[in-house]
C-alpha cells in the first residue's frame, strides 16, 4: 500500500509543482518584467539540466554497462532521438502557430511538448520501484522532485507572458497549469508500456518448470 501512494506522489508531484508554477501571476505585480521571466527560464533550464544529467543519463549508463554495446552508446542515441524528435515538433508546430497566438502561444506549446516525455521518465521511474528495484522508490522521489522544482519557474514562465498578452490573470494560470497536465498522462503511458513489456518478458509457468 506504501507503494502504491509513493507512486502516486511520484506521479502528480511535477504536474502539481507547475500548478504552483503558474500562481505566481497571483503574486507577481510586473508580471511583463523581462528580467524576472529571463531570469524563471533560466532557472528552469538550470535545474532541468542538473536532473539530466544526475537522474537519467548517469543512471542510464550505468544499467548499459550490463549491455553488450559500450556504456555510452545506448544512453547517447537516445538522447539525440529525443532532442531531434522533440525540435522538429517545436519546429512544425511554430510553423502552424505562426498565423495564431504568436510566441506566447509558441511558449506554451513548447513546455507542453516536453513536459510529455518528462512525464514518461517518471512513469518509467516508478514503473521500476514498483518493481522492487533496489533504490528504485528515492531514486524516482528525487527523479520527480528535481523535475518538479523545474516546473515551478516553468509554470511561472508561461503565465506571465499571457497575462502580459492581455489574456487576463485567472486565463492564464489556468494555461500554466494546463501545460503540465500532461505529465501524468505520459507517466501513465510508460507505466502501462511498462507493464506490458514486463508481461511479456516475464517467464510462464510452464517455462519455470
Amino acid at each position: 500500500m506504501e507503494q502504491i501512494f509513493l507512486t502516486a506522489a511520484v506521479l502528480l508531484l511535477p504536474m502539481l509543482c507547475t500548478t504552483a508554477g503558474a500562481a505566481g501571476v497571483f503574486l507577481l505585480r510586473k508580471t511583463g518584467e523581462p528580467a524576472t521571466r529571463r531570469m524563471l527560464c533560466g532557472m528552469a533550464a538550470g535545474i532541468m539540466l542538473a536532473a539530466s544529467v544526475w537522474s537519467l543519463l548517469l543512471p542510464a549508463i550505468e544499467r548499459a554497462e550490463q549491455g553488450l554495446l559500450p556504456a555510452w552508446v545506448p544512453p547517447a542515441v537516445g538522447l539525440l532521438l529525443g532532442a531531434v524528435g522533440l525540435l522538429r515538433l517545436e519546429t512544425l508546430a511554430g510553423r502552424l502557430l505562426n498565423a495564431g497566438p504568436g510566441r506566447s502561444g509558441r511558449m506554451v506549446l513548447a513546455v507542453t511538448l516536453h513536459n510529455l516525455p518528462e512525464g514518461m521518465v517518471v512513469g518509467l521511474a516508478a514503473a521500476l520501484a514498483l518493481r522492487g528495484e533496489p533504490d528504485a522508490i528515492s531514486g524516482a522521489l528525487a527523479l520527480a522532485l528535481g523535475i518538479g522544482l523545474q516546473n515551478i519557474p516553468e509554470g511561472a514562465a508561461v503565465s506571465l507572458p499571457l497575462a502580459q498578452a492581455g489574456q487576463g490573470r485567472r486565463k492564464a494560470f489556468c494555461a500554466g497549469a494546463a501545460s503540465g497536465l500532461v505529465e501524468p498522462l505520459g507517466a501513465l503511458l510508460a507505466l502501462a508500456l511498462a507493464g506490458c513489456c514486463l508481461l511479456y518478458t516475464s517467464p510462464s509457468p510452464r517455462d519455470k518448470r
